[in-house]
C-alpha cells in the first residue's frame, strides 16, 4: 500500500530518479494543508484518481468539507495537525500508520508565507514562519522515515518555492525558510538514494490560492488579501496534476508555475542580471 502525505512542475529540466510511472489508484494519500489551495487540489484529484486520503490541517471542519467534496469521501480521513506544535508528531504518525495500515508516500504541503520588508519583519515573525515551514516539516518527516525504511518503499513529495531557490524583496523570512527546507531534502535524497524511498521537491510560483491572505506582515498581523500576481497565477487545480505527475515520474524536482519559473536559471547563469530584474519585480 502507497500513502500520500501532501503539505505544495514546470518548464525546466528536472531531476528523474527512474523511468517509471508510479500507480496511485487504490493507494492511501495523507495531505497537509489540505484545507485550502494547493492541498485541497490534490485532494479531489488524487481521489478522483482512485486514492485513498488522510486530510490534515488545523481546522477540523474545513477538513470535514474537502473530504465531503471528494470522490469516494466514506473511504477517506482526517486527523487534526498543527506544524507549530510538532512536540507529539511521533504519536501521531503511529496513529495514522496503524489507522491507514501503512502510510507510503508523505506530500508536505502545509505552509505560512509573509509580505514585509526585511527592516520591518520581527524575529517572532521569522520564527513563527520557520517553525510551520521548517521545523515542524521536518518533524513530521522524521517522523514517519523510519516507518519507510523498515518497509524498503515510500516518497516525500515537499512542497517548497521558487524562492527556495531565489529571493525576492518582501520575502526574507518564507525565502529562508523555504531555502531551508530545500536544503535538508536534499541531504535526505542523497543521504538515502538506495534505499528504495523517493524524494520530490515542487517549487510552485504565482498560484492562485489564497495563501497570501494569511501571509504574516512585519508585526505578525495578517495581510489579509491577495496579491495581484498570485490572482493572476496558475490555477491551484492545474497545479495539483503537474504535481502528481510529476512524482508518478520519478521527477526529484518540479517546477511549476508561468514565466516566473524562467527566474531559477536566469538566477543560475546570469546572476547579475537577475539582480537587477528582482530589484523591480512585481512580487505582489
Amino acid at each position: 500500500m502507497i500513502i500520500f502525505v501532501i503539505t505544495g512542475t514546470g518548464h525546466l529540466a528536472d531531476g528523474v530518479i527512474d523511468n517509471f510511472m508510479v500507480d496511485i489508484k487504490d493507494k492511501t494519500v495523507w495531505i497537509t494543508g489540505a484545507s485550502s489551495g494547493i492541498g485541497e487540489a490534490l485532494a479531489y484529484e488524487l481521489a478522483r484518481r482512485g486514492a485513498k486520503l488522510v486530510l490534515s490541517a488545523r481546522r477540523t471542519e474545513e477538513l470535514e468539507r474537502v473530504k465531503s467534496a471528494c470522490v469516494n469521501s466514506h473511504e477517506h480521513k482526517i486527523i487534526a495537525l498543527d506544524l507549530a506544535e510538532s512536540s507529539g508528531f511521533d504519536a501521531l504518525v503511529e496513529t495514522v500508520w496503524q489507522d491507514s495500515s501503512g502510510v507510503d508516500v508523505l506530500i508536505n504541503n502545509a505552509g505560512l508565507s509573509q509580505r514585509a520588508l526585511v527592516m520591518d519583519t520581527s524575529i517572532e515573525v521569522h520564527r513563527r514562519i520557520m517553525e510551520v515551514n521548517y521545523f515542524g516539516t521536518v518533524a513530521l518527516t522524521q517522523a514517519i522515515l523510519p516507518h519507510f525504511l523498515m518497509q524498503k518503499s515510500g516518497g516525500v513529495i515537499t512542497v517548497s518555492s521558487l524562492v527556495g531557490k531565489f529571493t525576492t524583496p518582501l520575502r526574507s523570512a518564507y525565502s529562508a525558510s523555504k531555502h531551508a527546507i530545500t536544503a535538508y531534502m536534499d541531504s535526505l535524497r542523497a543521504e538515502l538514494h538506495d534505499s528504495g524511498l523517493q524524494f520530490t521537491t515542487i517549487y510552485p510560483g504565482f498560484i492562485r490560492t489564497n495563501l497570501t491572505y494569511k501571509a504574516l506582515l512585519g508585526d505578525g498581523a495578517e495581510q489579509n488579501s491577495m496579491d495581484r500576481a498570485q490572482e493572476e497565477g496558475m490555477p491551484p487545480e492545474e497545479c495539483a496534476k503537474k504535481i502528481i505527475n510529476a512524482y508518478q515520474k520519478g521527477k526529484a524536482e518540479a517546477y511549476i508555475g508561468g514565466k516566473e519559473t524562467r527566474a531559477v536559471l536566469l538566477k543560475r547563469f546570469f546572476p547579475s542580471i537577475f539582480a537587477k530584474v528582482v530589484r523591480k519585480a512585481k512580487v505582489t
